[in-house]
């Protein structure tokens, strides 16, 4: 068979790969191949159609048995003329896989083009079709084409809030036309990046989504780092210890050393936004000493005898300056 694919190769997987560790492979590969990643480079787009076809097909169960029957029957060089599939009663669907003249063909057939059209971002639009149907006639299907609108690209915008910008994955969108279409999204976008979605504008067009990024409350983007400011009482800043910090992928612990002076900043490797190589920037913690707004009875008493204790006086260098 002419032009056969090892899908699992393709996505460096095995073929008992689990769905969880399948998509996981496949987000690293298109975030490091996506074509709107890498302008211009035409291996890079062509490698991320590769792993975005093999995608396709092993995440879906019943694609995935074809493919997995059509690559032994490719392995044994067409020795077996088909494979069944069997349901839990011993019955099933009998594939003949050497109706295709190649592998092109047979992935045409899995992928059902003529009704799908997949774009190179992975978003799946159901084609315009007509049933040209009379009785007494075969039943054909044709691809509406009058009245076809010039072919033009079109923009739209898309606005994401930060963690899905951060995590991918498939979204859905409408379209002011009133269409919907749903998005394989790449991890780690950024402010202003476009996405190409092939075909989906007018006219058999291309149309482009450019990316807005919603204001977090908690997180700023800057560069590829991520910032954020978190309030400590005057205790924790005086004594240290540890706290929990949110970041991105959730909380951690992080210790605060004695004696913190407000606006300090810690840094925290690599829990930024992802690069373009893959890398990850580090947060950037801002500390902000903040007084309680209202005191218990014992905890007025305590501060009053901290206060008649200590000995630290932060302006007595600013009186001294006064003083002739």
């Amino acid at each position: 068979m002419q032009n056969f694919r090892n899908y699992y190769e393709i996505l460096g997987v095995t073929q008992d790969t689990t769905v969880e560790q399948l998509k996981k492979s496949y987000r690293q590969l298109a975030r490091r191949y996506h074509p709107d990643l890498n302008p211009g480079d035409k291996a890079a787009e062509e490698t991320f159609k590769a792993i975005s076809e093999a995608y396709e097909i092993l995440s879906d169960e019943d694609k995935r048995f074809q493919y997995d029957q059509y690559r032994r029957y490719w392995q044994q060089k067409g020795g077996r003329k088909g494979a069944r599939k069997t349901n839990g009663n011993g019955t099933g669907n009998q594939y003949d896989f050497s109706q295709y003249g190649d592998f092109n063909t047979f992935v045409d057939q899995l992928r059902n083009r003529r009704q799908t059209t997949a774009t190179a971002e992975g978003a799946r639009v159901r084609s315009s079709a007509a049933s040209d149907f009379r009785p007494g006639t075969t039943k054909t299907q044709k691809v509406v084409t009058a009245a076809s609108p010039q072919r033009r690209d079109v923009e739209a915008k898309l606005t994401l809030p930060l963690e899905k910008a951060y995590q991918g994955g498939r979204e859905r969108i409408r379209l002011e036309d009133g269409r919907s279409l749903e998005v394989e999204m790449p991890e780690g976008m950024v402010d202003g990046q476009r996405l190409r979605l092939k075909g989906q504008g007018m006219g058999g067009g291309d149309l482009y989504l450019k990316i807005k990024i919603a204001p977090h409350r908690l997180f700023a983007v800057q560069g590829n780092d991520i910032f954020c400011q978190v309030p400590i009482t005057p205790t924790e800043a005086v004594l240290g210890g540890a706290i929990e910090v949110p970041t991105i992928d959730g909380l951690v612990k992080v210790t605060i050393p004695q004696g913190v002076r407000a606006g300090q900043r810690l840094r925290l490797a690599s829990k930024g936004y992802p690069s373009l190589d893959g890398d990850r920037g580090d947060q950037l913690v801002e500390i902000q000493i903040v007084v309680p707004p209202e005191l218990s009875e014992q905890e007025r008493e305590l501060y009053e005898k901290l206060r008649r204790l200590e000995t630290y006086n932060p302006r007595r260098q600013l009186l001294q300056t006064l003083v002739p």
